[in-house]
């Protein structure tokens, strides 16, 4: 990227900092002017401490220190008044780092809570990761440090820059020139490691997704033996990031010396020169001149090797200001939604909308003429003819035609691959389908709003998703203004009640990682668990058995048959034996529905169906 968006990039960076810190940046530059022009000061006084003051005093029979003293006095006033402004502005600079890495964290959790979950499945989330840690830390060190240093090392370079030609405009010539030729080394070897820079920046976050992949997937690496494969992976993506990572910093960690050296050079040239000036008396150059002018140069040489020092930095920091912003610019979302979900209450079979919690819903649908319609939550389903890519490469689902009656139980059977999740991810519109219309309660599902309509969803998984807490805590996570006997109540619904209270702290058992410290069928238990106390009027099962052992799988049937109950459900199961009271089977193949019915009626048809169930074929 060109310097030109980095530039952008800061502009953006310090639009959002001035929105909340207008006041306290003001400060800190007039802090860090003042502090910056203390040293210039203090070398300027040089001169006429060694001209006004020591110089006659060699000449005197009987030296005076009353006046070199109090000239003393006054430099150490002028110290401790930078020390003073170099104290002040480092403090405010805290609050205004800290209070921008909150603030960015904030909003970049807030924008991950609205994006769609097709950014998530296409973005590594060692990826995402990165952008919370080591970018944002890169602009910790930017506003901290890199950004008030180079602002401090201009001003002081500016006010040298006057001093030198105040005291000597022969002498200023010279560094005049070094500095033309710094200038063309930091732009040739700034520009050579910001390309670098960028590319460790992106490196670091494919090798910290690499990294969780192998974090979460150690059981599958082991079992497949595949370590030697993992490592072979992971050198290559390191390979990169070291590649990367030494180019950026070999032209970054050279700059500096070369810098330095170039600033002693002319610090040699005016020593030499300065001394021959002043000797002569060309240019009305003093030795205390001479003194003060060499102070200077030395002055002004630190802070350009101070810039080129936080050069890369500030390159770094560029490339994690675009990443950060780049999410933050991700279209979150899209809801155009109108009808949302409510709790109402029936008298005189009428429905009247209520603020309290019925456990009876009813869709608000606002008519165009301003009426409102109460249509009641029934949970009937429907999809007409509709298709669906996650991409327009491939197509996954074709003409799609099934219903849903209110109580029915709806399984869907076929392959990996076949597109029964894909129908479950349509249903939450986690997706929009490309052609066709699916239809709830006599509602086109696009003029839900998303929210209110995965309320009325509840979803049990085969990968079971706990959170740091205890037990009553996840099982409240689908309702979090539930009552612990609500809670209760539903553990017991899915046959997870006898269990928890068998554990030492009960429901208040703190949970380890992700539920490492139960089994996968207790864990699958606190799911049903979970989607109980939310009790939606339709359930959605995506293979919520397959990943725990025939005993278990009994317990926790029982805890779903209670589930089910009086709910619309769809099954996506490999075992058939847990779909056979099904009140439609659906067979899928290639996105496209090839046999439908109930378990008899699929027999007796002895087509695919039957022989996945006798076993002549299998599921793959």
């Amino acid at each position: 990227m060109k310097n030109k968006n980095a530039l952008q990039e800061y502009k953006r960076l310090g639009r959002y900092i001035f929105q909340k810190y207008k006041l306290r940046i003001a400060a800190v530059s007039l802090f860090l002017i003042l502090s910056s022009l203390t040293s210039v000061v203090s070398s300027l006084f040089l001169r006429s401490l060694i001209d006004d003051y020591i110089a006659p005093m060699l000449s005197q029979a009987t030296p005076d220190f009353a006046p070199l003293i109090n000239a003393l006095f006054k430099i150490a006033g002028i110290f401790i008044f930078g020390v003073v402004a170099t104290y002040l502005y480092s403090y405010l600079l805290i609050e205004i780092t800290q209070g921008t890495l909150d603030s960015l964290r904030k909003d970049l959790f807030e924008k991950m809570e609205t994006l769609p979950l097709r950014y998530f499945d296409t973005t590594a989330h060692g990826d995402i990761m990165s952008v919370y840690t080591n970018d944002t830390d890169t602009i910790r060190q930017v506003i901290s440090q890199s950004i008030p240093q180079t602002f401090s090392s201009i001003v002081t370079i500016i006010g040298v820059v006057f001093s030198m030609l105040y005291t000597s405009w022969l002498l200023t010539l010279i560094i005049i020139m070094f500095i033309f030729i710094m200038q063309k080394t930091i732009k040739f070897l700034g520009s050579q490691s910001s390309k670098h820079f960028r590319q460790q920046q992106g490196n670091l976050g494919k090798i910290n997704g690499y990294i969780e992949e192998m974090m979460e997937g150690q059981r599958v690496v082991k079992v497949f033996n595949h370590e030697k494969q993992a490592c072979q992976e992971f050198d290559k993506l390191n390979e990169e990031l070291f590649e990367s990572a030494f180019n950026a910093n070999k032209y970054s960690s050279t700059l500096m010396p070369i810098v330095m050296n170039l600033g002693n050079l002319s610090y040699v040239f005016s020593a030499m020169l300065g001394g021959v000036f002043a000797v002569n008396g060309i240019g009305a150059l003093t030795i205390g001149g001479l003194v003060s002018f060499l102070q200077l140069n030395r002055s002004f040489s630190m802070p350009i090797s101070q810039i080129s020092q936080q050069f890369n930095a500030i390159i770094m920091a560029s490339a994690g200001i675009n990443r950060i912003f780049a999410l933050l610019d991700q279209t979150p979302e899209q809801d155009e939604g109108i009808v949302s979900l409510v709790n109402v209450e029936k008298r005189d079979n009428k429905l009247f909308e209520t603020g309290k919690r019925t456990e009876h819903w009813a869709w608000r649908h606002t008519r165009m003429d301003g009426s409102v319609e109460l249509v009641e939550l029934a949970g009937d389903i429907s999809f007409n003819n509709v298709d669906f890519s996650y991409n327009k490469e491939k197509q996954i689902l074709f003409d799609i035609d099934m219903y849903a009656k209110p109580g029915q139980k709806i399984a869907l059977v076929g392959a990996t691959g076949a597109g029964k999740t894909t129908i479950t991810n349509l249903i939450n519109r986690f997706y929009d389908i490309q052609a066709g219309t699916i239809i709830y309660d006599g509602i086109d599902i696009k003029t839900i709003r998303k929210n209110d309509l995965r309320k009325s969803l509840g979803i049990v998984l085969q990968d079971t998703n706990l959170f740091s807490g205890t037990i009553k805590d996840n099982i409240r996570y689908s309702n979090p203004q539930a009552s612990d006997d609500e809670v209760i109540a539903a553990a017991k619904l899915a046959n997870a009640h006898s269990f928890i209270k068998h554990l030492e702290n009960g429901y208040d058992t703190v949970i380890d990682g992700h539920g490492e410290n139960l089994s996968q069928g207790q864990r699958q238990l606190l799911s049903i668990a979970r989607a109980a106390l939310a009790n939606p009027p339709v359930l959605i099962l995506d293979e919520a058995t397959s990943s725990i052992d025939t005993r278990t799988e009994k317990i926790v049937q029982k805890g779903m048959d209670k589930l089910m109950e009086g709910r619309t459900v769809f099954v996506i199961a490999h075992r058939l034996s847990t779909i056979v009271n099904s009140d439609v089977i659906m067979v899928m193949d290639q996105g496209k529905i090839i046999e439908r019915g109930n378990h008899e009626t699929l027999l007796k048809q002895a087509g695919i169906y039957h022989k996945l169930y006798t076993g002549s074929i299998e599921l793959s």
